[in-house]
This record gives C-alpha cells, sequence and structure tokens, in this order.
C-alpha cells in the first residue's frame, strides 16, 4: 500500500465516523469511535502512542502522546474544535519531531465537515540542502 493509500484509508475512516456522529461530541468519543472504524476497514493502528523527546542523548520525563500511529508511519491527531489553528498543527510538527515519522494527520471532527491536514517532516531534505548552500 502506497503512503497515498495509507492516509486515503485513514481519512476515509474518519469522515465515515464524521458522517455517521456529526460534530458536537468530545474528542474522547470520536477518538474510541475511529478505532472501532480502523477494526472495520483492517486499518493497522496503535492508539494513545507515547511519544518520548531526547535531549543531548537523554530521555526527559516531559513527552508526547499521540491519538493514533497507523500503518507504524502516520500519527493521526484527533480534535473537536471550532476551527483549527497553527497551534494543532504545531503539535503535529512536534509529535513528528520527536517520533522520527514522517507522516501524520490531523483529524478536526468539530466542524459540520470533517476537517483534515496532511503534515509531512523532511519531504524535500536534497531540495533544502541545496537551499542551505546557496546562502
Amino acid at each position: 500500500m502506497s503512503s497515498d493509500e495509507q492516509t486515503f484509508a485513514i481519512i476515509g475512516a474518519a469522515i465515515s465516523v464524521h458522517r455517521e456522529l456529526g460534530h458536537g461530541f468530545l474528542e474522547a468519543v470520536y477518538q474510541e469511535a475511529l478505532a472501532i472504524e480502523f477494526k472495520h476497514r483492517s486499518v493497522p493502528f496503535a492508539r494513545e502512542v507515547e511519544l518520548p523527546i531526547l535531549f543531548r542523548g537523554q530521555r526527559l520525563n516531559t513527552g508526547y502522546r499521540a491519538d493514533f500511529l497507523c500503518f507504524d508511519e502516520v500519527i493521526v491527531e484527533l480534535k473537536a474544535l471550532d476551527r483549527l489553528t497553527t497551534r494543532e498543527e504545531a503539535q503535529v510538527i512536534n509529535y513528528l519531531k520527536a517520533s522520527g515519522k514522517p507522516r501524520g494527520l490531523l483529524l478536526n471532527f468539530g466542524g459540520r465537515s470533517l476537517e483534515q491536514k496532511r503534515l509531512v517532516l523532511n519531504l524535500r531534505k536534497s531540495a533544502q540542502s541545496a537551499d542551505e548552500t546557496s546562502l
């Protein structure tokens, strides 16, 4: 399964949950329903995944916990807010940095329709290196 197929499978499951439940529930309700939908669709996942943070080679006592890790490489963070802000995007980017995982999905069930943002860490490392050498 390609990375886009994985992302589409996750988003499809979230759309199904949102269609059935609508908006207005707490995040925990959507998390539980999405776990059921992932099982139904055979989307491999782990729930409440601990993401430790290292500093100078030492694990900090403070860490993160992602709502889901799907396909062992896509971090999925759920929200039930009126609208997403850059704060929630930054949260997922920090999860990607802490975990070293390449992709994240931010799913917001709080609106009339499902809001989704796909975030990628180090998508074009070679392009970044080229930018640095041109400085």
